[in-house]
């Protein structure tokens, strides 16, 4: 006796079971019982991560530019800081020389108000001395605070702008990073107590032609 597969009722109960399958999905994505549908992951945003204490993950690496006309700046140089572009540009008495790029204290990237704030200060200042430094390569001192900071300083605290307290602070210069975190230059990131900081590898270059008594003009 031969014995046939009612097709019309095997196709009844898949579909029976796939619309069962379906009623279980609730309009939030999950569904009734203990299965769920998971879902779908938050869109990953583009962040500063430090991976571990020797090394930092960024976009790009920011290089120095060099004018390929001259080796060696001609006769006296002067330096021109600026924040807003985050750039350390070298000038001889021909124009303009090399230019490298730094970052500096706090995120702010305002003039320094007083001691402690981390603040890099604005104005024209020489500079005073130049040394082999144990942890940042080498370190370029300047003559903050010079007269017009102490008159900024005294104008801000007699407005109120400070606390009566505060103090104007000191030791600025122009220094490397620590070693193998020349990253934190590609990265932005402003990690100095107010001071300027370039990749190592650009101050070594840097170093070799300033003087004492170079003047550096830092501005917003």
């Amino acid at each position: 006796m031969n014995y046939k597969i009612p097709y019309g009722l095997v196709l009844f109960a898949v579909i029976a079971l796939i619309f069962s399958c379906l009623t279980r999905i609730t309009s939030n994505g999950k569904v009734k019982g203990s299965v769920k549908i998971p879902n779908p992951p938050p869109p990953v945003k583009s962040v500063f991560i430090i991976v571990d204490k020797s090394n930092y993950s960024f976009r790009e690496t920011r290089r120095s530019f060099k004018n390929p006309n001259r080796l060696q700046p001609a006769g006296t140089i002067h330096i021109v800081i600026d924040k807003s572009d985050y750039s350390l540009q070298v000038f001889d008495e021909t124009g303009w020389f090399a230019t490298y790029p730094v970052v500096f204290g706090s995120k702010s990237l305002d003039d320094k108000m007083m001691q402690g704030d981390r603040k890099t200060p604005e104005g024209t200042f020489i500079i005073l001395s130049k040394r082999k430094h144990e942890k940042w390569n080498k370190f370029i001192l300047l003559d903050y605070p010079n007269k017009k900071s102490w008159e900024k300083f005294n104008q801000r605290k007699a407005k109120g702008l400070i606390p009566g307290k505060a103090t104007i602070g000191g030791a600025i210069g122009i220094h490397g990073t620590l070693p193998h975190f020349g990253d934190v230059v590609n990265g932005y990131a402003n990690w100095t107590a107010g001071c300027v900081s370039l990749k190592n590898e650009d101050l070594d270059e840097l170093y070799v032609i300033i003087r004492v008594g170079t003047k550096v003009m830092i501005r917003k």
